[in-house]
């Protein structure tokens, strides 16, 4: 007899009363610090403490300043973000963190997704426009 297997994650969402308060600040500092770097140009590059290899890696000053230039001509100055949503995605062990993002210009509002593992380490962070319905 074989065991059917699928690639789907397997998503559940939490209370954001019953997520961990390490992980909230984490998420939320972290998330803040990388969007605060629109406003001031100065870049904190995350630890091995903080983040994955592959998030340190990818999220360099050079890449923030491109996307922040986009994101100061579309959006204005970034002033504060509040968490929406937690969902767990229990395939990979992960929790992923959504984030409204409050904007000096209000005609669109913005995500901040910031994922992090199980041993509180950021595993992904990105931003896109905000939709109600994860996917």
């Amino acid at each position: 007899m074989t065991k059917k297997t699928t690639d789907k994650p397997n998503y559940e969402v939490l209370a954001v009363s019953e997520v961990s308060t390490i992980q909230k600040n984490r998420t939320y500092e972290l998330g803040k610090r990388v969007l605060m770097t629109c406003n001031t140009s100065a870049f904190k590059p995350f630890s091995s403490q903080e983040a994955t290899n592959e998030v340190i890696t990818n999220i360099t000053k050079e890449k923030i300043s491109l996307t922040c230039h986009n994101v100061l001509r579309g959006f204005g100055q970034f002033n504060d973000m509040k968490l929406v949503e937690v969902i767990r995605d229990n395939t990979n062990s992960i929790t992923i963190f959504r984030y409204q993002c409050d904007y000096e210009k209000k005609y669109r509002i913005k995500e901040l997704r910031v994922s992090i593992n199980d041993d509180n380490k950021i595993t992904a962070i990105n931003s896109k426009d905000w939709k109600d319905a994860f996917n």
